[in-house]
């Protein structure tokens, strides 16, 4: 373990953990989880080896606790409930598996053949699981016993990303194609189909509050939406990564959101201002992965190198 001080724009940064070879090929998902029943905090890493590690953080040590086999063709999303007790995982198997964080066991398999389930999320609730798939659904499966409840239909090709509002009012998707479908909970209706990009989006996050979603692509660029129209808020455009944009988060006091690319680099942005406040450039390979902890203080980062990094930022 060691620290890498970075002053950026006014902002400072810290390097506080580094686990390298975390996985035997590289980390695409992952997700940080925080136990609502005594407050312990875990890292959540799913990679192409077929494995997802439950990793315990505490007092500023990463430990390897459990490593869950049985996905097979790679892991390529990872979600923990509202709880912070049970993940949910997808891979190219086509399989969602839950998983039960503090024993580290298999709780229930469902199976999305044939259409691949590519990204998932648990509703806030915690009671169903939305799926993105390649044929341009999203499904929503039961929690408790894992049987389809409903598809949603965004008449595109390949949703790569999927997520629920805070609120659980609205779903989220985002496609091969750069559009952005946004569908009402309760009704299943589809409520805005914005053309947000010119490349495909691999990633979305809902601000705490659902009234901004952002998007990220491989155009190189973020964008934010006004949820009430769906349209772009203020200076809706973000730039300053090099290549695609992989993953996108929001900071807990809706100040920050964070993005990880291609380009090997990690960006913090002010959301008011609309500007990148902080840069590392500290893996060595395409940066799949990256979410804040629940009081925004600190965020891990997931790469292609098969590292991972806790990162403190002083806000």
């Amino acid at each position: 373990m060691f620290t890498i001080s970075i002053v950026l724009n006014q902002r400072s940064a810290s390097i506080v953990c580094r686990q390298d070879n975390a996985h035997e090929d590289a980390i695409w998902s992952g997700c940080w989880a925080k136990s609502l029943r005594d407050g312990s905090e875990h890292i959540i890493s799913g990679s192409i080896d077929d494995k997802v590690k439950i990793w315990s953080w505490y007092k500023e040590k990463l430990e390897l606790k459990h490593t869950c086999a049985g996905h097979r063709l790679g892991i390529v999303s990872v979600d923990v409930n509202p709880h912070g007790t049970v993940i949910a995982t997808c891979a190219l198997d086509a399989q969602i598996k839950l998983w039960d964080i503090e024993s580290g066991k298999l709780i229930r398999d469902i199976d999305a053949a044939p259409v691949n389930a590519w990204s998932l999320a648990f509703s806030p609730d915690g009671h169903y699981i939305a799926t993105g798939s390649f044929g341009g659904k999203v499904d929503l499966y039961n929690f408790e016993n894992g049987q389809k409840e409903m598809t949603l239909d965004t008449q595109t090709k390949f949703v790569l990303s999927a997520i629920y509002s805070p609120d659980g009012k609205l779903i989220a998707c985002g496609s091969q194609n750069g559009f952005v479908n946004i569908f009402d909970v309760p009704t299943g209706k589809l409520l805005h189909t914005v053309e947000g990009h010119a490349m495909p989006i691999r990633a979305l996050a809902f601000s705490p509050d659902s009234q901004v979603l952002a998007s990220a692509s491989d155009d190189c660029h973020i964008r934010l939406y006004d949820i009430h129209n769906a349209q772009p808020s203020g200076v809706s455009m973000m730039s300053g990564h090099s290549s695609w944009v992989l993953s996108v988060a929001f900071s807990s006091d809706n100040q920050h959101l964070i993005s990880s690319s291609s380009d090997k680099s990690v960006k913090i942005w002010d959301t008011k201002a609309k500007r990148c406040v902080y840069t590392s450039c500290e893996h060595s390979d395409q940066v799949w992965c990256v979410r804040y902890n629940y009081s925004g203080t600190q965020f891990v980062s997931m790469s292609q190198d098969k590292s991972i990094l806790i990162h403190s930022f002083n806000r």
